[in-house]
């Protein structure tokens, strides 16, 4: 008999605790198109990408590169926290939709990177994919670009300190620490912006850093 209700006792403790660990499962549930439960994190980092430079590479993606004419594009909008580093690939039961499909292929520049932006980031975000891609048009709209980087039919060669400026005359709200760029090698591939959770113009958390060299950087032409 003792031995049984040994048994059972131990039984009980391992429900129990499996049903802790169950209950502290980072999971945002959509029932019925509700909102995912909300995810911490303090800021966005807007990514807008120059599509000539990732098209020089990515000939085949004819979705993005197959003539037409893109200058920056929406790369995508990243949650972060202030302290460095950002959520990825959330655990979430909230569904990629059509109606939220048709309106992420509205804003970005392939299907493919429509359905990546919202598993990596998106899930992150504690909005469903709808609410999220709204987010995203209208946190791209709250950068302006500069009318020297809107579609350029020459290449261009810019130092970063240019570039900045550029964006910092159409934007003079925009913090001296609230952008960062990337290239590749000496060519411009990404300007990133840092907003708040409200889309305003602010400095950027920690770690987040330009990756370009300290030379002019090529920036090539819309075709």
């Amino acid at each position: 008999m003792g031995g049984g209700r040994r048994r059972i006792s131990l039984a009980l403790l391992c429900l129990a605790a499996t049903l802790v660990v169950a209950c502290h499962q980072p999971r945002h549930v959509n029932v019925s198109g509700a909102e995912p439960a909300a995810v911490r994190f303090d800021y966005y980092l807007l990514s807008l990408s120059w599509s000539p430079s990732y098209c020089l590479i990515h000939r085949e993606d004819q979705a993005q590169c197959g003539a037409k004419g893109f200058g920056f594009v929406l790369h995508g909008l990243w949650p972060q926290f202030t302290n460095g580093g950002y959520p990825e690939y959330c655990a979430t039961d909230a569904p990629l939709s059509a109606a939220a499909r048709r309106v992420g292929e509205s804003l970005f520049p392939g299907p493919k990177l429509v359905a990546h932006e919202w598993q990596r980031h998106g899930s992150c975000s504690g909005m469903n994919a709808l609410d999220y891609f709204r987010t995203a048009d209208r946190a791209t709209a709250a950068v302006q670009v500069p009318a020297l980087l809107q579609a350029p039919r020459e290449p261009l060669v810019l130092s970063a300190s240019e570039i900045r400026a550029a964006f910092h005359a159409a934007n003079p709200r925009l913090p001296a620490d609230g952008m960062v760029f990337t290239c590749r090698g000496a060519e411009l591939s990404e300007v990133r912006v840092c907003l708040s959770r409200r889309l305003e113009l602010i400095s950027c958390g920690r770690g987040v850093r330009s990756s370009c060299p300290a030379v002019a950087l090529r920036v090539p032409a819309v075709r």
